[in-house]
């Protein structure tokens, strides 16, 4: 059958057994460790075998040629997708965001591989359905959203793209030191780190931040009025929002500039104070950082690259 893809890129994730297993060598080793500990060990090895069961069940729906080929989420950063690529996820939320901002322009087609266990805000389609959705999106017949990517570049020519957030600071609990402009104003910060969030991001560890301050401002005797649907963003909003946590306000350093949004034409511009241990990561994963030290200086913004989503 002649699709529009060359190939389907399955990427998967461990299992919680899968990750325990690697620390304990065998099943039966990270069985006795958590049932010692006061852990049920059944419950993880039902997960485990519910997820292997739809992988299995979609690998396995595959028609005879339909080229594939299945990974795992660590090896993503390297991997070479091709143009014509069709990239199914298998996993929870998580898993869309860290791939889908390594691909360009390839559609992502999110499994949700147990309801029961994962929301699904980013996973479309189910076990029990996504064959025949996979049947019509190989014949042309596609529901794309997108989802606008926000784009840290540095002065050195390092660029890092971000599906939820972007966080800058330090790497250990002291002070991040830097100086912020955005729209033409600027000031110094010593602060425990800014985040950056995009539309899609928007629900996730920003609503964190808000609930923080919301909680601060009404044990203080303030009242707090939510901006319109919680602060949340469309998920192809050209807009990105800023928000610094905890900023520090003393002879030398000022907190005015601590909340609001950027765009393609009024970015986030930083240069670090920090001699050290200055870093800023995407979408939660420490490991995938640039380094933000004294020197440094960062724009972020709305990237021009979308994420595109399938959906029903």
């Amino acid at each position: 059958m002649a699709t529009l893809f060359e190939k389907i890129v399955v990427v998967t994730r461990q299992t919680e057994l899968d990750e325990l297993v690697h620390r304990f060598n065998t099943p039966a080793q990270a069985k006795f460790y958590l049932e010692q500990s006061g852990h049920s060990f059944d419950r993880i090895q039902e997960a485990h075998n519910r997820y292997k069961k739809v992988v299995h069940s979609v690998v396995g729906s595959f028609a005879a040629d339909q080229k594939h080929q299945v990974i795992d989420r660590g090896i993503v950063p390297q991997f070479s997708f091709a143009s014509d690529d069709l990239v199914i996820t298998i996993g929870q939320d998580g898993l869309v965001s860290n791939t889908a901002k390594y691909l360009n322009g390839q559609p992502v087609f999110a499994i949700n591989p147990d309801p029961d266990l994962y929301d699904g805000v980013l996973l479309p389609f189910n076990a029990g359905e996504f064959h025949s959705y996979l049947q019509t999106t190989l014949k042309g017949d596609i529901n794309r959203k997108y989802v606008t990517l926000a784009r840290a570049s540095s002065t050195d020519g390092q660029e890092l793209l971000a599906f939820n957030d972007f966080f800058v600071g330090a790497r250990s609990h002291v002070s991040a030191r830097y100086e912020i402009e955005v729209a033409g104003r600027s000031e110094t910060h010593s602060s425990s780190g800014i985040i950056v969030s995009t539309g899609a991001g928007s629900t996730g560890w920003l609503q964190s931040v808000y609930a923080g301050a919301a909680g601060v401002i009404t044990a203080l005797g303030g009242t707090v009025t939510p901006p319109p649907d919680n602060g949340r963003l469309p998920w192809d909003s050209e807009q990105l929002v800023y928000s610094v946590r905890e900023p520090f306000p003393s002879q030398v350093t000022q907190c005015s500039l601590v909340h609001g949004r950027l765009s393609a034409e009024a970015p986030l511009r930083l240069t670090s104070r920090m001699p050290a241990n200055g870093v800023i990561f995407s979408d939660g994963v420490e490991a995938d950082f640039l380094e933000f030290n004294s020197g440094a200086s960062l724009t972020i913004a709305p990237a021009e690259k979308k994420t595109v989503l399938l959906t029903k």
